[in-house]
């Protein structure tokens, strides 16, 4: 009976949630839209996959449950703007993406400039160096 109910619940759940994937200059808009609308940043990560940084920034409605998750999909290379200005609760989700995995953010508001963590290795997650030693 309890396996029952936790399966309704996991269901409702992922009916409640919701993955958006959006351009990298979208990325400011949507996250202000999502806090004018009453949902709180929950979480943001990094991953490097396929040659690519996957950028996942969440928002949670804690009345209605509803989860909301922005994916930017960026090359290394590629630089996006920090969401610190209006989210300051973001300055370590940011921070350790610019640290471990080597993200580029412009403008993040308290930027430890790789700080954060005590690390010998620069960017560990992220682009793995090349031969020759060019990254």
């Amino acid at each position: 009976m309890d396996e029952q109910k936790e399966l309704k619940t996991n269901d409702k759940m992922r009916q409640l949630s919701k993955l958006e994937e959006i351009p990298a200059s979208d990325l400011l808009e949507r996250c202000l839209e999502l806090k004018r609308a009453g949902l709180r940043f929950s979480q943001a990560c990094a991953a490097y996959y396929e040659d690519k940084f996957h950028l996942t920034y969440t928002f949670s409605n804690y009345d209605t449950l509803e989860i909301i998750s922005l994916r930017v999909v960026i090359d290394p290379e590629e630089e996006i703007h920090s969401i610190t200005e209006f989210i300051p609760a973001a300055i370590f989700y940011e921070n350790e993406m610019k640290e471990i995995f080597g993200v580029k953010i412009k403008l993040i508001t308290n930027d430890l400039n790789n700080k954060l963590y005590r690390i010998n290795v620069e960017a560990p997650l992220g682009v793995a160096p090349q031969e020759g030693g060019k990254e």
